[in-house]
């Protein structure tokens, strides 16, 4: 059974454009509890790790070279129905097609850099959860 989670990280990108206070205010203010959260940075290991899924697409070295190029700030994420509430407040991965307000819009500058990750299924948001957090690590 799976609680009403989403998992997010806050792209190299966005930290890098000081990005992290807005981004998280929007998050919170769009009514989502905050349940686990760490500044890091992935190692090229991790990224390749954490992004396997994509590893026979064109763009996995491109995606594992930038998001293990800088910290990232990695984030649990409650709310009802939190991974198509989520996907909706960021918008479309491609930031010129997404809609007015949303993170990816507002903050995000191309595909890749596209400011925030937001998990795309509730098993993709445990998985993710995990990679990341351990259980004593959330609340």
């Amino acid at each position: 059974m799976y609680k009403n989670i989403t998992f997010t990280m806050i792209k190299p990108c966005s930290v890098k454009s000081g990005n992290i206070g807005s981004i998280l205010d929007k998050i919170t203010k769009n009514g989502f509890k905050i349940n686990a959260m760490k500044y890091t940075r992935m190692s090229r290991s991790q990224a390749e790790k954490f992004y396997e899924i994509h590893s026979e697409r064109p763009f996995y070295n491109d995606l594992v070279e930038f998001m293990s190029s800088g910290p990232i700030v990695a984030a649990i994420l409650e709310k009802e129905n939190a991974v198509n509430a989520y996907r909706e407040l960021i918008g479309s991965t491609d930031p010129s097609k997404a809609a007015e307000g949303t993170i990816r819009k507002l903050y995000g500058a191309s595909v890749q850099e596209n400011a925030v990750h937001g998990s795309d299924s509730d098993e993709n948001a445990q998985i993710e959860a995990n990679f990341f957090f351990s259980t004593f690590e959330r609340f």
